[in-house]
């Protein structure tokens, strides 16, 4: 494009203000550059992207092919089937003591949807949302996009990315419309305690603030029972759980998510999504059905194996000097600190090590300033033991060259 061209199309002002608010997803951004270095023939050691290894599970997908071959197809409430909503709220009531109706359920096309369309019906021009740090990376843009400013409560490394309610309190301003805790953590694996999340619903409720509750690895909790903050019913008024089968059942590419919360917002999500996506595929919400009212074996026997995966590149990152790594507790990545290469042969920052590990050593990961945080690099580890054990390889022999 001309220079010429280039000036006319911004005289035109083409494009909305809103758009430029926000950026490209970075995983989305690492995952489209590792595919196209696999089309090349390239042998990856990947990390980079937030998906389960395994396969959707059998009676998952049986049921899809089922409401297919009974001609389920047609186009159904906005909000979901009934069936599709009580099975949600029941499967959520059962594992967490909440009480939602189906009213109080949407369903929607993937959790990310659901956080999307709850910001947008929430959230206006000059409105605050308060924001813990390590973050995943469409939240700040999420919130961006709706007019709002983020506001940032920095988690500390030495304390386990923990976050407190006194914590959250310190950032509540005259502006603060909302707050989002996302527990266990994208990308760091912290899970917040049960009092430090009934402490923060509280605030959250005394003060009239809502609290946006990102629940999509509330089942990969390994230090003990999943929490919820739906458990706090008294404080439901305030309250937006956000969950998604994605990374439960397996699901990613089903794109199957849902919003619990006041029978106001929930019907004004519904209203947006009416304009938008309208009802999601009406097979995949009889799956939902199947996987959440079925067994949840599959959930307890990916969960062990995700922790066997996590003990196993722990092992493997604690035989690379001058790394540095908090053990998570959930979810399935690493967020290792690498910070101690700055400097190093040209190595000045997470995202340009993470450049050199994917261009030189055929390692994917995602740099910390993707999810707020400049000296930390993360990897999935819903990979196979042998990928780890080869991206381990990978990676000490990268690093010991940054010496």
């Amino acid at each position: 494009m001309s220079a010429a061209v280039a000036d006319v199309l911004t005289a035109k002002k083409i494009f909305s203000d809103r758009i430029n608010r926000i950026e490209i997803s970075a995983t989305m951004a690492i995952t489209a550059e590792a595919l196209r270095l696999k089309q090349t023939g390239v042998d990856l050691a990947d990390f980079g992207a937030g998906e389960p290894h395994f396969a959707t599970p059998e009676h998952i997908k049986r049921a899809a092919i089922e409401a297919i071959e009974k001609n389920y197809t047609k186009y159904t409430a906005v909000s979901g089937i009934p069936e599709v909503r009580r099975a949600i709220v029941d499967r959520h009531a059962t594992d967490f003591g909440s009480s939602y109706a189906p009213e109080e359920c949407v369903f929607a096309t993937g959790g990310k949807l659901a956080l999307f369309n709850a910001m947008e019906v929430l959230i206006d021009h000059g409105d605050e949302v308060i924001l813990p740090v390590p973050y995943w990376v469409s939240y700040k843009d999420i919130i961006q996009f709706a007019g709002g400013t983020p506001v940032y409560v920095h988690a500390k490394e030495q304390e386990n990315f923990r976050i407190t309610a006194a914590m959250i309190e310190a950032a509540i301003t005259p502006k603060t419309k909302a707050i989002i805790l996302n527990s266990p953590s994208n990308p760091s694996g912290a899970v917040m305690s049960a009092e430090d999340v009934e402490s923060i619903v509280r605030l959250a409720h005394r003060k009239g603030i809502y609290l946006m509750l990102d629940e999509c690895y509330v089942y990969l909790n390994f230090e003990g029972e999943p929490v919820s903050g739906g458990s706090f019913t008294d404080c439901k008024e305030h309250l937006i759980v956000l969950g998604s089968l994605s990374k439960t059942y397996a699901m990613t590419g089903w794109r199957a998510g849902y919003a619990l919360g006041p029978k106001p917002i929930i019907a004004a999500i519904s209203k947006l999504q009416s304009q938008s996506t309208s009802n999601t595929s009406t097979p995949i919400q009889y799956a939902s059905i199947a996987a959440v009212s079925g067994s949840q074996d599959c959930v307890a026997e990916m969960k062990a194996d995700y922790i066997t995966l996590r003990d196993r590149i722990l092992a493997g990152l604690k035989t690379i000097p001058g790394i540095t790594c908090t053990v998570p507790q959930g979810a399935f990545y690493v967020y290792p600190n690498v910070s101690s290469f700055f400097g190093r042969k040209d190595a000045i920052s997470a995202a340009q090590i993470a450049s050199r590990l994917l261009g030189e050593a055929h390692v994917v990961c995602v740099p910390g300033e993707a999810f707020g945080t400049e000296e930390h690099l993360r990897f999935s580890y819903a990979t196979s033991a042998d990928v780890i054990d080869k991206g381990i390889e990978r990676m000490r022999t990268f690093f010991a060259g940054l010496v």
